[in-house]
């Protein structure tokens, strides 16, 4: 029987365990993580190229509308340069003024101012000086006749935020004449952005190169005209670029934004096109929520699972030790053990035997494994062997015991004595039996020797008394069926007994006439040599009475004859005629006795006297032949 228990894992086997879980769901958190990080990375590019392609849309609209404005004007200052600022020509200029006003949206206002800041003709009904203002001042200082943008500025009309574009016209001597004008709305440009829905804290804002706000598409009434120069956006060098990428904190409003500004070629012009962080991220932020829930409820069944499993493997590490413990413990008792452990399969086959074997039938357990277990036992043996099997794998008990002769690899035959005990699986089923056998030889012929003993005299080596009585209820019995006659022959020996009674047994052994225990071993066999007939050999007996408790021992070991009483006497006197009588007849069966005088007594003076345990040996007998034919 393999009895091998599955190797334990290395010790440190549940830590490992317990490590690559924690291992396992770190790496799902941090795969997890990194793919909302770059899922987080790829929405902030997405909204870069949104703002992006806003912020280049914005600024062609804003360079196509200052482009507007300032064609408006350039016509009319080769007018007036040529035609000079007569009545008929500011009249003639003013229809146009008013025709292009009231057909671009745009187009807050146009005007003509003089040099000294008074205006010729507006298509806004004022009469103010413009003398003050930063456009009209630049024009009059510089001598260059590029286009001026200038900053937001309230309108005297009706006091809407504006936005001037002008251009300086010169007298004929070069000096000069005055300013030619154009306004737009900061509110057309508002407008305008709002249109664009890209969130709800995102703007889009419109400066000039000098970081003043020229329009914002929120709150443009509160941040109009602030100046942001300040900014990294006007004074990081790496920011000073045509355009590009650009997160901030707004010093407008303090939202972290991401933004895309572009510079444009033509004019002096900044558009910012800025979204809120949080509003590109929300929206994935919430399905990142759902499948961080997701994957912290995976990485806690998992770590559930992992400290289930950690605990099992510690459960069956300690299960392991104790099994191996057990297993260490067993095998000692069973390799260590004066009896043999086997076990028996279903096929009647070996599967295992204990070292022991080589001890109790010379068969090395190797030598014996896979081989039939009822191999070597005693044909005679065999079918009580096999029945006590089958009672044990048909289930009808679960354990006995047998002894039974097997064969032995150096001696002939051995007493076996094995204890059977049945083994099941988990279900009940029956898988096999356990035998736990001992070698009983000496104990069998011990009982023998026992038995021998039991019916036989150990002095003659004659049946006993016992023997007797059970032959003799035998015989009867075969006598009365079979009507035949039943003889009985009792034989003295010569009187000895007396002198045993004289001098007691320890004398009478040590009497070298033949007292001696050999000497009447000697005398039983030639006793039972002279008997004829086969059927009365084993019928031989010692039938004797013990006399010593009849006569008293005197110091020295012999009888004295001074305490002897009368009595005594008188019966030692009627068993010495006892002694002397010849055959006699007990019950219709007919007796035969002996009287003899060993010399060596009478030649120590020694007068033989009657055999009294003749006279109780003939009465024992009788009565047992009287009980037969009460019987009978």
């Amino acid at each position: 029987m393999n009895t091998g228990l599955p190797k334990i894992g290395h010790m440190r086997l549940p830590l490992r365990a317990a490590a690559f879980v924690a291992l396992v769901c770190v790496a799902i958190l941090a795969m997890s993580g990194w793919r909302e990080w770059n899922s987080r990375g790829d929405e902030l590019k997405a909204a870069e190229v949104d703002m992006a392609n806003l912020a280049r849309s914005l600024t062609q609209h804003a360079e196509d509308s200052f482009d507007l404005l300032d064609t408006s004007i350039l016509g009319a200052i080769s007018r007036l340069e040529t035609d000079g600022t007569g009545a008929e020509t500011l009249s003639t200029l003013r229809k146009i003024f008013v025709a292009r006003t009231n057909g671009f949206r745009r187009i807050h206002g146009i005007a003509i101012a003089d040099e000294n800041g008074d205006r010729l003709t507006s298509t806004v009904e004022t009469g103010k000086n413009i003398g003050g203002r930063g456009f009209f001042d630049h024009h009059r200082q510089s001598t260059s006749r590029d286009v001026f943008i200038g900053p937001p500025v309230q309108s005297y009309a009706d006091g809407a935020w504006i936005m001037t574009v002008s251009r300086r016209f010169n007298h004929r001597d070069g000096s000069f004449a005055g300013v030619v004008y154009a306004t737009v709305a900061a509110n057309y440009f508002s407008e305008f952005y709002r249109q664009f829905d890209i969130g709800e804290n995102s703007a889009i804002t419109l400066l000039n190169a000098g970081g003043i706000v020229l329009a914002r598409s929120r709150d443009n009434d509160t941040f109009i005209g602030r100046d942001t120069s300040n900014t990294p956006l006007f004074r990081n060098p790496s920011l000073q670029t045509s355009g590009g990428v650009y997160y901030f904190k707004s010093p407008l409003d303090g939202m972290q934004r991401l933004s895309f500004y572009k510079r444009s070629d033509r004019f002096p012009l900044v558009l910012l096109a800025t979204v809120q962080q949080d509003e590109v991220l929300a929206p994935r932020r919430k399905a990142a929520a759902i499948r961080m829930l997701f994957v912290l409820g995976l990485v806690g069944l998992i770590a559930v699972i992992g400290f289930h499993l950690v605990r099992q493997l510690q459960r069956g590490q300690r299960m392991a030790a104790a099994l191996v413990s057990k297993e260490a413990n067993f095998r000692v008792l069973a390799e260590n053990s004066s009896d043999m452990v086997t076990r028996i399969g279903l096929d009647e086959r070996i599967q295992y035997v204990s070292p022991s074997s080589v001890r109790i039938v010379g068969w090395r357990p190797d030598q014996l494994v896979e081989t039939p277990a009822l191999a070597g036992v005693n044909l005679e043996d065999l079918p009580r062997v096999q029945q006590t099997v089958a009672a044990l794998r048909r289930g009808d008990t679960d354990e006995t015991r047998i002894s039974y002769r097997t064969r032995h690899r150096e001696k002939s035959e051995i007493w076996v004595e094995s204890t059977l005990r049945v083994t099941r699986t988990e279900n009940g089923e029956i898988d096999g039996v356990v035998a736990i056998s001992r070698d009983m030889t000496e104990q069998k012929d011990l009982e023998g020797r026992l038995a021998t003993l039991a019916i036989e005299d150990g002095l003659t080596g004659l049946a006993n008394r016992r023997s007797f009585d059970a032959r003799l209820e035998e015989e009867w019995a075969r006598a009365s069926r079979e009507r035949t006659s039943l003889s009985v022959l009792m034989i003295d020996l010569d009187c000895f007994k007396a002198f045993n009674d004289e001098y007691g047994h320890p004398d009478g052994c040590r009497y070298p006439g033949g007292g001696s225990a050999a000497a009447c071993g000697s005398r039983g066999k030639i006793w039972r040599g002279r008997i004829r007939h086969p059927a009365a050999q084993h019928r031989c007996c010692r039938l004797c009475a013990d006399g010593r408790a009849d006569s008293p021992r005197r110091p020295g070991g012999r009888h004295s004859s001074r305490t002897e009483s009368p009595v005594q006497r008188g019966h030692r006197q009627s068993r010495r005629s006892d002694m002397q009588a010849g055959s006699r007849t007990l019950g219709g069966i007919r007796c035969a006795g002996r009287v003899g005088r060993p010399c060596a007594l009478r030649r120590e003076g020694w007068r033989p006297r009657p055999a009294g345990h003749v006279s109780r040996a003939r009465d024992v007998l009788s009565g047992h032949i009287r009980g037969e034919l009460r019987r009978t």
